[in-house]
Protein backbone atom coordinates (compact mmCIF):
# COMPACT_ATOMS: atom_id res chain seq x y z
CA UNK A 1 0.00 0.00 0.00
CA UNK A 2 1.39 3.37 -1.01
CA UNK A 3 2.08 5.74 1.81
CA UNK A 4 0.38 9.13 1.43
CA UNK A 5 2.61 11.88 0.11
CA UNK A 6 3.22 14.72 2.48
CA UNK A 7 2.98 18.05 0.69
CA UNK A 8 5.95 20.37 0.63
CA UNK A 9 5.18 23.40 2.78
CA UNK A 10 5.30 26.73 0.97
CA UNK A 11 6.42 29.42 3.40
CA UNK A 12 5.09 32.91 3.60
CA UNK A 13 7.06 35.54 1.78
CA UNK A 14 8.78 37.91 4.16
CA UNK A 15 10.60 41.01 3.10
CA UNK A 16 14.22 40.60 4.18
CA UNK A 17 16.25 43.39 5.73
CA UNK A 18 18.73 42.68 2.96
CA UNK A 19 16.20 43.28 0.19
CA UNK A 20 14.82 46.37 -1.46
CA UNK A 21 11.79 47.08 -3.58
CA UNK A 22 12.36 47.33 -7.33
CA UNK A 23 9.81 48.24 -10.00
CA UNK A 24 6.04 48.66 -10.00
CA UNK A 25 5.35 45.04 -9.08
CA UNK A 26 7.57 45.21 -6.04
CA UNK A 27 10.01 42.53 -7.15
CA UNK A 28 12.36 42.04 -4.22
CA UNK A 29 16.00 42.35 -5.19
CA UNK A 30 18.58 40.88 -2.85
CA UNK A 31 21.64 42.88 -1.89
CA UNK A 32 24.32 40.35 -2.71
CA UNK A 33 26.82 39.43 -0.02
CA UNK A 34 30.55 39.40 -0.70
CA UNK A 35 31.19 36.88 2.09
CA UNK A 36 32.22 33.44 0.83
CA UNK A 37 30.00 30.72 2.29
CA UNK A 38 30.03 26.96 1.94
CA UNK A 39 27.14 24.90 0.59
CA UNK A 40 26.44 23.66 4.11
CA UNK A 41 26.34 27.21 5.48
CA UNK A 42 23.84 28.10 2.75
CA UNK A 43 21.51 25.39 4.03
CA UNK A 44 22.22 22.58 1.57
CA UNK A 45 21.56 19.21 3.30
CA UNK A 46 24.56 17.06 4.21
CA UNK A 47 23.79 14.23 1.73
CA UNK A 48 23.88 16.70 -1.16
CA UNK A 49 27.00 18.45 0.16
CA UNK A 50 28.71 15.04 0.14
CA UNK A 51 27.70 14.38 -3.48
CA UNK A 52 28.99 17.80 -4.53
CA UNK A 53 32.28 17.29 -2.67
CA UNK A 54 32.80 13.91 -4.34
CA UNK A 55 32.54 15.72 -7.69
CA UNK A 56 35.03 18.39 -6.61
CA UNK A 57 32.42 21.10 -6.00
CA UNK A 58 33.13 22.63 -2.61
CA UNK A 59 32.80 26.39 -3.15
CA UNK A 60 29.52 27.87 -4.44
CA UNK A 61 29.56 30.24 -7.39
CA UNK A 62 27.95 33.69 -6.93
CA UNK A 63 24.55 32.82 -8.38
CA UNK A 64 24.42 29.76 -6.09
CA UNK A 65 25.41 31.76 -3.02
CA UNK A 66 22.84 34.43 -3.84
CA UNK A 67 19.83 32.26 -4.71
CA UNK A 68 20.09 29.18 -2.46
CA UNK A 69 18.81 30.76 0.79
CA UNK A 70 15.64 31.85 -1.02
CA UNK A 71 15.12 28.76 -3.19
CA UNK A 72 15.71 26.36 -0.30
CA UNK A 73 13.09 28.32 1.66
CA UNK A 74 10.55 27.76 -1.12
CA UNK A 75 10.39 31.28 -2.52
CA UNK A 76 9.86 32.09 -6.18
CA UNK A 77 13.10 33.35 -7.71
CA UNK A 78 13.96 35.19 -10.92
CA UNK A 79 17.63 34.61 -11.65
CA UNK A 80 19.43 36.72 -14.22
CA UNK A 81 22.94 35.77 -15.20
CA UNK A 82 25.07 34.84 -18.16
CA UNK A 83 25.50 31.32 -19.40
CA UNK A 84 28.22 29.43 -17.57
CA UNK A 85 27.48 31.10 -14.23
CA UNK A 86 26.58 27.87 -12.41
CA UNK A 87 22.81 28.27 -12.45
CA UNK A 88 22.04 24.59 -13.12
CA UNK A 89 23.34 23.62 -9.69
CA UNK A 90 21.57 26.71 -8.32
CA UNK A 91 18.14 25.32 -9.18
CA UNK A 92 18.86 21.58 -8.95
CA UNK A 93 19.97 21.72 -5.30
CA UNK A 94 16.78 23.26 -3.87
CA UNK A 95 14.60 21.08 -6.08
CA UNK A 96 16.22 17.85 -4.89
CA UNK A 97 16.57 19.03 -1.28
CA UNK A 98 12.93 20.07 -0.96
CA UNK A 99 11.56 17.00 -2.73
CA UNK A 100 13.83 14.66 -0.78
CA UNK A 101 12.93 16.24 2.53
CA UNK A 102 9.20 16.53 1.85
CA UNK A 103 8.39 13.18 0.27
CA UNK A 104 9.48 11.08 3.28
CA UNK A 105 9.42 7.85 1.26
CA UNK A 106 6.02 8.38 -0.34
CA UNK A 107 5.22 6.35 -3.43
CA UNK A 108 5.26 7.61 -6.99
CA UNK A 109 2.16 7.98 -9.11
CA UNK A 110 2.33 7.03 -12.81
CA UNK A 111 2.49 10.05 -15.09
CA UNK A 112 2.47 12.55 -12.21
CA UNK A 113 5.93 13.98 -11.49
CA UNK A 114 6.57 16.31 -8.57
CA UNK A 115 9.09 18.63 -10.23
CA UNK A 116 9.38 19.95 -13.78
CA UNK A 117 12.31 21.61 -15.55
CA UNK A 118 11.65 23.14 -18.98
CA UNK A 119 14.66 23.70 -21.25
CA UNK A 120 14.86 25.03 -24.83
CA UNK A 121 16.98 22.27 -26.41
CA UNK A 122 17.36 18.53 -26.12
CA UNK A 123 21.09 18.90 -25.45
CA UNK A 124 20.51 21.21 -22.51
CA UNK A 125 17.72 19.00 -21.17
CA UNK A 126 19.99 15.96 -21.30
CA UNK A 127 22.80 17.73 -19.49
CA UNK A 128 20.47 19.08 -16.80
CA UNK A 129 19.31 15.51 -16.14
CA UNK A 130 22.94 14.39 -15.89
CA UNK A 131 23.45 17.03 -13.17
CA UNK A 132 20.28 16.00 -11.34
CA UNK A 133 20.80 12.22 -11.26
CA UNK A 134 23.69 11.87 -8.76
CA UNK A 135 22.07 14.39 -6.42
CA UNK A 136 18.63 12.79 -6.73
CA UNK A 137 20.14 9.38 -5.98
CA UNK A 138 21.04 10.62 -2.48
CA UNK A 139 17.30 10.64 -1.69
CA UNK A 140 16.19 7.80 -3.93
CA UNK A 141 14.52 10.19 -6.37
CA UNK A 142 14.13 9.34 -10.05
CA UNK A 143 14.47 11.73 -13.00
CA UNK A 144 13.78 11.33 -16.70
CA UNK A 145 14.31 13.42 -19.83
CA UNK A 146 11.63 14.13 -22.42
CA UNK A 147 12.38 15.67 -25.83
CA UNK A 148 11.42 15.32 -29.48
CA UNK A 149 13.28 13.85 -32.41
CA UNK A 150 13.15 10.27 -31.14
CA UNK A 151 10.45 7.66 -30.61
CA UNK A 152 8.39 8.47 -27.54
CA UNK A 153 8.01 4.84 -26.35
CA UNK A 154 10.76 4.90 -23.70
CA UNK A 155 9.62 8.28 -22.42
CA UNK A 156 6.07 6.98 -22.03
CA UNK A 157 7.35 3.88 -20.24
CA UNK A 158 9.34 6.03 -17.80
CA UNK A 159 6.27 8.14 -17.02
CA UNK A 160 4.11 5.07 -16.51
CA UNK A 161 6.69 3.60 -14.12
CA UNK A 162 6.61 6.83 -12.10
CA UNK A 163 9.26 9.54 -11.83
CA UNK A 164 9.81 12.38 -9.39
CA UNK A 165 11.50 14.87 -11.73
CA UNK A 166 10.87 15.50 -15.43
CA UNK A 167 13.30 17.56 -17.52
CA UNK A 168 11.66 18.37 -20.84
CA UNK A 169 11.58 20.46 -23.97
CA UNK A 170 8.18 22.13 -24.32
CA UNK A 171 6.98 20.59 -27.60
CA UNK A 172 7.33 16.90 -26.75
CA UNK A 173 6.03 17.41 -23.21
CA UNK A 174 2.87 19.05 -24.54
CA UNK A 175 2.44 16.13 -26.96
CA UNK A 176 2.57 13.64 -24.08
CA UNK A 177 0.18 15.75 -22.00
CA UNK A 178 -2.32 15.84 -24.86
CA UNK A 179 -2.02 12.07 -25.26
CA UNK A 180 -2.78 11.57 -21.57
CA UNK A 181 0.64 10.19 -20.61
CA UNK A 182 1.78 13.15 -18.49
CA UNK A 183 -0.18 15.12 -15.88
CA UNK A 184 1.11 18.20 -14.08
CA UNK A 185 -1.42 18.52 -11.27
CA UNK A 186 1.07 17.17 -8.67
CA UNK A 187 3.94 19.51 -9.59
CA UNK A 188 5.48 21.15 -6.51
CA UNK A 189 8.44 22.90 -8.16
CA UNK A 190 8.71 24.28 -11.71
CA UNK A 191 11.92 25.59 -13.27
CA UNK A 192 12.22 27.51 -16.54
CA UNK A 193 15.84 27.45 -17.66
CA UNK A 194 17.09 29.84 -20.35
CA UNK A 195 13.64 31.32 -20.77
CA UNK A 196 14.98 33.97 -23.14
CA UNK A 197 16.19 31.28 -25.53
CA UNK A 198 12.78 29.58 -25.39
CA UNK A 199 11.32 32.94 -26.37
CA UNK A 200 13.78 33.27 -29.26
CA UNK A 201 12.70 29.82 -30.50
CA UNK A 202 9.00 30.70 -30.34
CA UNK A 203 8.19 28.34 -27.45
CA UNK A 204 6.45 30.82 -25.14
CA UNK A 205 2.86 29.94 -26.20
CA UNK A 206 3.59 26.25 -25.46
CA UNK A 207 5.35 27.15 -22.20
CA UNK A 208 2.32 29.20 -21.16
CA UNK A 209 -0.05 26.31 -21.82
CA UNK A 210 2.19 23.97 -19.82
CA UNK A 211 2.51 26.34 -16.86
CA UNK A 212 -1.26 26.80 -16.80
CA UNK A 213 -1.52 23.08 -15.97
CA UNK A 214 0.73 23.33 -12.88
CA UNK A 215 -0.71 24.21 -9.44
CA UNK A 216 -0.61 27.92 -8.63
CA UNK A 217 0.71 27.26 -5.14
CA UNK A 218 3.89 25.56 -6.29
CA UNK A 219 7.35 27.08 -6.22
CA UNK A 220 8.53 28.56 -9.52
CA UNK A 221 12.08 29.43 -10.52
CA UNK A 222 12.87 31.27 -13.75
CA UNK A 223 16.38 31.78 -15.09
CA UNK A 224 17.00 34.07 -18.04
CA UNK A 225 19.77 36.32 -19.31
CA UNK A 226 17.25 38.93 -20.49
CA UNK A 227 13.58 39.77 -19.95
CA UNK A 228 12.71 40.68 -23.55
CA UNK A 229 10.59 38.85 -26.17
CA UNK A 230 7.81 38.11 -23.71
CA UNK A 231 9.84 36.69 -20.83
CA UNK A 232 8.69 39.59 -18.67
CA UNK A 233 5.08 38.49 -19.24
CA UNK A 234 5.92 35.03 -17.91
CA UNK A 235 7.39 36.62 -14.79
CA UNK A 236 4.29 38.76 -14.19
CA UNK A 237 1.87 35.89 -14.80
CA UNK A 238 3.48 32.99 -12.99
CA UNK A 239 5.90 34.20 -10.29
CA UNK A 240 4.54 35.41 -6.95
CA UNK A 241 6.44 37.87 -4.75
CA UNK A 242 9.59 36.73 -6.48
CA UNK A 243 13.09 37.63 -5.41
CA UNK A 244 15.31 38.91 -8.22
CA UNK A 245 18.97 37.91 -8.24
CA UNK A 246 21.17 39.48 -10.93
CA UNK A 247 24.74 38.25 -10.86
CA UNK A 248 25.74 40.22 -13.97
CA UNK A 249 24.22 42.76 -16.28
CA UNK A 250 22.20 40.99 -18.94
CA UNK A 251 24.23 40.09 -22.03
CA UNK A 252 27.40 41.55 -20.55
CA UNK A 253 30.77 40.09 -21.53
CA UNK A 254 32.57 37.67 -19.23
CA UNK A 255 35.60 39.11 -17.45
CA UNK A 256 37.64 35.90 -17.80
CA UNK A 257 36.99 35.76 -21.55
CA UNK A 258 39.56 37.26 -23.95
CA UNK A 259 38.25 38.33 -27.36
CA UNK A 260 40.23 38.43 -30.60
CA UNK A 261 39.32 39.58 -34.11
CA UNK A 262 41.49 38.11 -36.85
CA UNK A 263 41.17 39.74 -40.27
CA UNK A 264 42.33 37.59 -43.20
CA UNK A 265 43.09 38.59 -46.76
CA UNK A 266 41.05 36.02 -48.67
CA UNK A 267 39.30 32.65 -48.55
CA UNK A 268 42.51 30.63 -48.81
CA UNK A 269 44.04 32.52 -45.89
CA UNK A 270 40.84 31.93 -43.90
CA UNK A 271 40.92 28.18 -44.57
CA UNK A 272 44.56 27.98 -43.47
CA UNK A 273 43.81 29.96 -40.31
CA UNK A 274 40.85 27.75 -39.39
CA UNK A 275 42.96 24.61 -39.74
CA UNK A 276 45.71 26.09 -37.57
CA UNK A 277 43.33 27.28 -34.85
CA UNK A 278 41.71 23.84 -34.76
CA UNK A 279 45.02 22.03 -34.39
CA UNK A 280 45.70 22.66 -30.68
CA UNK A 281 45.46 20.07 -27.91
CA UNK A 282 42.57 21.57 -25.94
CA UNK A 283 38.84 21.47 -26.61
CA UNK A 284 37.50 24.03 -29.05
CA UNK A 285 34.21 24.79 -30.77
CA UNK A 286 34.02 26.26 -34.27
CA UNK A 287 30.75 27.97 -35.17
CA UNK A 288 29.26 28.09 -38.66
CA UNK A 289 26.05 29.69 -39.93
CA UNK A 290 24.67 26.70 -41.85
CA UNK A 291 24.27 22.98 -41.19
CA UNK A 292 25.84 22.14 -44.54
CA UNK A 293 28.99 24.14 -43.82
CA UNK A 294 29.31 22.70 -40.30
CA UNK A 295 29.15 19.16 -41.65
CA UNK A 296 31.57 19.99 -44.47
CA UNK A 297 34.17 21.60 -42.19
CA UNK A 298 34.08 18.74 -39.65
CA UNK A 299 34.68 16.27 -42.46
CA UNK A 300 37.49 18.38 -43.93
CA UNK A 301 39.32 18.77 -40.61
CA UNK A 302 39.07 15.03 -39.95
CA UNK A 303 40.56 14.33 -43.38
CA UNK A 304 43.39 16.76 -42.52
CA UNK A 305 44.29 14.74 -39.43
CA UNK A 306 42.31 16.80 -36.90
CA UNK A 307 39.44 14.60 -35.64
CA UNK A 308 36.24 16.66 -35.49
CA UNK A 309 32.53 16.08 -34.94
CA UNK A 310 29.62 18.23 -36.00
CA UNK A 311 26.47 19.31 -34.16
CA UNK A 312 23.46 20.74 -35.97
CA UNK A 313 19.79 20.22 -36.68
CA UNK A 314 20.19 17.57 -39.39
CA UNK A 315 21.60 14.98 -36.99
CA UNK A 316 19.45 12.25 -35.51
CA UNK A 317 19.35 12.03 -31.73
CA UNK A 318 21.72 9.02 -31.59
CA UNK A 319 24.20 10.92 -33.77
CA UNK A 320 23.94 14.01 -31.56
CA UNK A 321 24.48 11.89 -28.46
CA UNK A 322 27.45 10.10 -30.00
CA UNK A 323 29.13 13.32 -31.13
CA UNK A 324 28.51 15.08 -27.81
CA UNK A 325 29.88 12.07 -25.94
CA UNK A 326 33.05 12.01 -28.07
CA UNK A 327 33.57 15.73 -27.46
CA UNK A 328 32.71 15.49 -23.78
CA UNK A 329 35.04 12.58 -22.98
CA UNK A 330 37.91 14.16 -24.90
CA UNK A 331 38.29 11.49 -27.57
CA UNK A 332 37.57 14.28 -30.07
CA UNK A 333 38.77 17.79 -29.23
CA UNK A 334 37.07 19.75 -32.04
CA UNK A 335 33.36 20.35 -32.51
CA UNK A 336 31.93 22.25 -35.48
CA UNK A 337 28.47 23.57 -34.67
CA UNK A 338 25.66 25.81 -35.73
CA UNK A 339 23.82 28.05 -33.29
CA UNK A 340 21.75 25.07 -32.13
CA UNK A 341 24.72 24.29 -29.86
CA UNK A 342 25.30 27.80 -28.53
CA UNK A 343 22.94 27.13 -25.62
CA UNK A 344 22.88 23.36 -25.60
CA UNK A 345 26.50 22.38 -25.04
CA UNK A 346 27.73 22.53 -21.45
CA UNK A 347 31.17 20.91 -21.49
CA UNK A 348 33.92 21.92 -19.09
CA UNK A 349 37.35 23.17 -20.13
CA UNK A 350 36.58 24.49 -23.61
CA UNK A 351 39.59 26.71 -24.10
CA UNK A 352 38.72 28.31 -27.44
CA UNK A 353 35.57 29.36 -29.32
CA UNK A 354 36.05 30.27 -32.98
CA UNK A 355 33.45 32.21 -34.95
CA UNK A 356 34.43 30.91 -38.39
CA UNK A 357 31.29 32.61 -39.69
CA UNK A 358 30.49 35.74 -37.64
CA UNK A 359 26.92 35.56 -36.28
CA UNK A 360 24.13 37.81 -37.50
CA UNK A 361 23.43 39.57 -34.20
CA UNK A 362 25.14 40.34 -30.91
CA UNK A 363 23.08 38.04 -28.68
CA UNK A 364 24.14 35.07 -30.80
CA UNK A 365 27.76 36.21 -30.43
CA UNK A 366 27.49 36.23 -26.64
CA UNK A 367 25.67 32.91 -26.49
CA UNK A 368 28.19 31.20 -28.77
CA UNK A 369 31.09 32.71 -26.87
CA UNK A 370 29.60 31.55 -23.58
CA UNK A 371 30.76 27.99 -24.27
CA UNK A 372 34.17 29.02 -22.90
CA UNK A 373 35.18 30.86 -19.70
CA UNK A 374 32.43 29.06 -17.81
CA UNK A 375 31.92 29.19 -14.04
CA UNK A 376 35.07 31.11 -13.26
CA UNK A 377 37.48 29.53 -15.74
CA UNK A 378 39.29 31.48 -18.47
CA UNK A 379 38.90 31.16 -22.21
CA UNK A 380 39.50 32.82 -25.58
CA UNK A 381 37.11 33.78 -28.36
CA UNK A 382 38.26 34.34 -31.94
CA UNK A 383 36.20 35.90 -34.71
CA UNK A 384 37.52 35.45 -38.25
CA UNK A 385 36.50 38.09 -40.77
CA UNK A 386 37.22 39.04 -44.35
CA UNK A 387 37.77 42.74 -45.15
CA UNK A 388 34.22 43.05 -46.50
CA UNK A 389 32.81 41.83 -43.16
CA UNK A 390 34.68 44.19 -40.88
CA UNK A 391 32.17 47.06 -40.78
CA UNK A 392 29.27 44.78 -39.81
CA UNK A 393 31.45 42.99 -37.26
CA UNK A 394 32.45 46.25 -35.58
CA UNK A 395 28.77 47.20 -35.19
CA UNK A 396 27.97 43.77 -33.75
CA UNK A 397 30.80 43.93 -31.21
CA UNK A 398 29.74 47.42 -30.15
CA UNK A 399 26.22 46.14 -29.38
CA UNK A 400 27.76 43.26 -27.42
CA UNK A 401 29.88 45.74 -25.40
CA UNK A 402 33.08 44.07 -26.62
CA UNK A 403 36.13 46.26 -27.16
CA UNK A 404 38.85 44.57 -29.21
CA UNK A 405 41.40 45.78 -31.74
CA UNK A 406 41.31 43.77 -35.01
CA UNK A 407 44.56 42.13 -36.10
CA UNK A 408 45.51 41.24 -39.66
CA UNK A 409 46.97 37.77 -39.47
CA UNK A 410 48.03 34.72 -41.42
CA UNK A 411 48.02 31.14 -40.18
CA UNK A 412 51.65 31.42 -39.04
CA UNK A 413 51.34 34.81 -37.30
CA UNK A 414 52.59 35.11 -33.72
CA UNK A 415 49.16 35.91 -32.17
CA UNK A 416 47.76 32.77 -33.77
CA UNK A 417 50.61 30.57 -32.57
CA UNK A 418 50.22 31.94 -29.04
CA UNK A 419 46.54 30.98 -28.99
CA UNK A 420 47.04 27.52 -30.44
CA UNK A 421 49.83 26.53 -28.08
CA UNK A 422 51.12 22.99 -28.44
CA UNK A 423 49.85 21.35 -31.62
CA UNK A 424 48.11 17.99 -31.29
CA UNK A 425 49.58 14.99 -33.07
CA UNK A 426 48.33 14.18 -36.56
CA UNK A 427 45.63 11.50 -36.52
CA UNK A 428 45.42 9.40 -39.65
CA UNK A 429 41.81 9.41 -40.90
CA UNK A 430 39.99 6.10 -40.58
CA UNK A 431 38.77 4.38 -43.74
CA UNK A 432 35.48 5.89 -44.83
CA UNK A 433 33.45 2.80 -43.97
CA UNK A 434 34.83 2.79 -40.39
CA UNK A 435 34.83 6.54 -39.77
CA UNK A 436 32.30 7.99 -37.29
CA UNK A 437 29.50 9.47 -39.34
CA UNK A 438 28.89 13.19 -39.43
CA UNK A 439 25.77 14.98 -40.51
CA UNK A 440 23.62 11.89 -40.76
CA UNK A 441 26.39 9.85 -42.35
CA UNK A 442 26.55 12.32 -45.22
CA UNK A 443 22.82 11.89 -45.91
CA UNK A 444 20.45 14.74 -45.13
CA UNK A 445 17.17 13.53 -43.65
CA UNK A 446 15.13 16.48 -44.90
CA UNK A 447 12.09 15.82 -47.08
CA UNK A 448 13.59 17.65 -50.06
CA UNK A 449 16.79 15.59 -49.87
CA UNK A 450 14.78 12.39 -49.61
CA UNK A 451 12.81 13.30 -52.74
CA UNK A 452 16.03 13.97 -54.63
CA UNK A 453 17.49 10.62 -53.58
CA UNK A 454 14.31 8.85 -54.60
CA UNK A 455 14.42 10.52 -58.02
CA UNK A 456 18.07 9.52 -58.51
CA UNK A 457 17.29 5.96 -57.47
CA UNK A 458 14.40 5.81 -59.93
CA UNK A 459 16.61 7.06 -62.77
CA UNK A 460 19.24 4.42 -62.00
CA UNK A 461 16.67 1.65 -61.58
CA UNK A 462 17.36 1.16 -57.88
CA UNK A 463 14.67 0.66 -55.28
CA UNK A 464 13.90 3.79 -53.35
CA UNK A 465 12.22 2.16 -50.40
CA UNK A 466 15.19 2.82 -48.15
CA UNK A 467 14.82 6.55 -48.73
CA UNK A 468 11.11 6.76 -47.97
CA UNK A 469 10.33 9.64 -45.61
CA UNK A 470 10.57 8.52 -42.01
CA UNK A 471 7.69 8.91 -39.58
CA UNK A 472 8.24 11.76 -37.13
CA UNK A 473 7.33 11.15 -33.53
Amino acid sequence: MRRPRRGIPRPRHHRSRASRRSGARGIRTRTESTVTRTFAELGVPAPLVAVLAADGKTEPFPIQTDTLPDTLAGRDVLGRGKTGSGKTIAFVLPMVARLGGGLAGGGRRPGRPLALVLAPTRELATQITATIEPLAAAYGLKATTIFGGINQRRQVEALRAGVDIVVATPGRLEDLINQGYAHLDAIEITVLDEADHMADLGFLPVVTRILDKTPRGGQRLLFSATLDNGVDRLVKRYLQNEVLHSVDEANSPVAAMTHHVFEVADTDAKNDLVKTLASGKGRRILFMRTKHHAKKLAKKLTEQGIPAVDLHGNLSQPQRDRNLAAFGDGSVKVMVATDVAARGVHVDDIELVIHVDPPMEHKAYLHRSGRTARAGSAGDVVTIAMPSQMDDLKKLLKKAAITVAPQRVAADSAPVSALVGEVAAYVKPAPKEARPQQGGGGRSQGANAQRKRAARAERTGQGAAQDAPQRRD
